[in-house]
């Protein structure tokens, strides 16, 4: 098969691949029909995620249709299906409470200790990112083998596009858990950090749990752009104090709720800024979280704080007194894709969700590479990347 692997920073090829093969008996295998490019995913172009090694098959936003299965699955061959970036045993403590990113059985025992060595747990396992979290590959290929599929995957009913539900497996949850941690209420003023795909999902999300007002920042003309449809008034952090421009907005009490949608690689000039992204080109490794740290200082005294943002190591300069001091409530987390599947395809279906608004490109696998590096040097344009097989 054809499938796309990481060779290095900025390093990523469409090659030829051995084809997957059912394992367990709780397999399914997946012809892939339509795969996404993520956000998450530049952080493996860019070389900040450890565990990577030459060769290994890339992404985690995908689905298609079933072409084989284990005598565990409850798939059935020519099922399309949309599977979640997670992966989860649905048997294990943490699955039994609907925390299925924090599945204890998914990451092969043997690949478990660098992460309960940097987290105090081992993380649960993921497809297409990195050792840490399995060594599973990815779906940016024509076929994938799906673990658990008894418990993942969701099928799509025939007569929908791809378009319409294939963000179901990772960014459509992610924003959605987003806006949900932050625990809105009726006349909330929320906060976005990054209007990328998560951040947009987020901005829908928090409009349609009841926020009265959100706010969105950025720099790219775009995404603000596409902001201001979702119904949020925008800051352009290049033109505009942040901070005073949310003061003067909120009448200096400061966001209800803030979601940081960045994650460890924020960009920009500002001093901490400059600094982290220093300390990462020379190894050291540590997070740039400008945005996290602005949005501890913007929320008001009791507020809440949603972090779907990726991080992965430590970072400087951390506000913890602010944290401390102004009583904040902290959520964050890895998506638990499963618990909110069914209820999004129900929403999409009756026309309440967006979801295919933000696709910019549309290509084929054999021109992923291309779509990586649109989507990491042209952000402004290119705002999501579909590959079709």
């Amino acid at each position: 098969m054809r499938a796309l692997t990481w060779h290095g920073k900025y390093d990523v090829r469409v090659e030829t691949m051995p084809d997957p093969q059912i394992v367990n008996p709780r397999d399914a295998i997946i012809q892939v029909t339509s795969t996404a490019i993520c956000g998450s995913d530049l952080h493996l172009f860019d070389g900040v995620i450890p565990g990577m090694q030459a060769g290994d098959i890339l992404g985690h936003e995908f689905m298609g249709r079933v072409v084989d299965v284990g005598p565990g699955s409850t798939l059935k061959v020519g099922q399309r299906v949309v599977v979640p970036f997670t992966i989860s045993c649905g048997a294990c403590f943490f699955c039994q409470r609907a925390q299925f990113s924090a599945c204890d059985n998914s990451n092969p025992a043997d690949k478990q200790d660098p992460t309960e060595a940097m987290f105090g747990h081992a993380a649960a396992g993921l497809f297409g990112y990195s050792h840490l979290t399995g060594g599973y590959p990815g779906g940016q290929a024509e076929y994938v083998r799906v673990p658990f599929s008894d418990v993942g995957p969701i099928v799509i009913p025939e007569g929908m596009d791809d378009d319409e539900v294939l963000f179901l497996s990772d960014i459509l949850p992610t924003g959605w858990m987003a806006a949900d941690n932050a625990d809105i209420e009726p006349d909330d003023t929320v906060v976005v950090w990054g209007c990328g795909p998560v951040g947009l999902f987020a901005i829908q999300a928090a409009r349609l749990m009841g926020a009265a007002r959100v706010i969105a920042i950025d720099h790219y003309p775009n995404r603000l752009v596409l902001a201001r449809r979702m119904g949020a008034e925008v800051i352009d952090f290049k033109q505009t104090s942040v901070l005073e421009a949310i003061m003067e907005m909120t009448g200096g009490i400061g966001a209800d709720a803030v979601i940081d949608a960045v994650g460890m690689e924020a960009h920009g000039f500002a001093l901490d800024t400059v600094m982290d992204n220093i300390k990462q080109a020379v190894g050291i490794g540590v997070d740039s979280g400008h945005a996290l740290r602005e949005a501890l200082m913007a929320v008001r005294k009791g507020g809440r704080v949603s972090i779907p943002g990726v991080y992965g190591g430590f970072m400087d300069k951390f506000p913890l007194g602010a944290l401390m001091q102004k009583g904040l409530q902290l959520r964050t987390g890895q998506t638990h894709v499963q618990a909110y599947t069914h209820d999004l395809l129900r929403r999409i279906q009756e026309g309440e969700l967006d979801t295919t608004f933000m696709i910019s490109h549309r290509l084929p696998l054999e021109d992923a590479a291309k779509g990586y590096d649109g989507f990491r040097w042209n952000q402004n344009d290119w705002t999501k990347v579909v590959l079709k097989t």
